[in-house]
């Protein structure tokens, strides 16, 4: 696993009212600070990447549909450079991914519906100096194949 990255798979708790669902909660090992929350979707099929933050850790849930979370270490002094990761999230797999500073991430909808994702980050979003750092989502330095695979 990349240097930095951690997970957390999620407890579905259901009663007959309804489920519940934490997230991450300021007591566990993985909370680092709060910024912001905010919601994004992907419509099937549609890859959104890549991008990283100098200055914010990303932690992504899928809540609606699934998507195929990547993330590549292109961290010159990370002793896992150049390494990536893969994480098929969401209805299926209840799963928390934490994504350090300086690791490129993205995520393409795999499921027949549109995917719903909450990301809670360390640090509100500057309108005016946006920390987004972007490649294109088929940069032939990462060389990431985002179609799906067949085994």
């Amino acid at each position: 696993m990349i240097e930095g990255v951690k997970t957390k798979l999620l407890k579905v708790i259901p009663d007959e009212r309804g489920r519940l669902m934490e997230i991450l909660r300021e007591d566990d090992e993985m909370f680092e600070k709060f910024g912001q929350v905010y919601m994004t979707t992907n419509y099937p099929g549609v890859v959104k990447a890549w991008h990283y933050h100098k200055n914010q850790t990303d932690n992504v849930v899928c809540i609606s549909g699934m998507i195929k979370l990547v993330l590549h270490d292109g961290r010159d002094d990370s002793p896992t450079k150049d390494e990536t990761n893969e994480f098929f999230i969401g209805e299926h797999n209840r799963m928390l991914v934490r994504i350090p500073m300086f690791v490129y991430h993205g995520w393409k909808c795999i499921s027949e519906k549109e995917s719903i994702v909450i990301n809670i980050v360390t640090k509100a979003y500057n309108y005016k100096k946006p920390d987004e750092h972007r490649r294109e989502w088929n940069d032939p330095e990462i060389g990431y194949d985002w179609d799906r695979k067949f085994f």
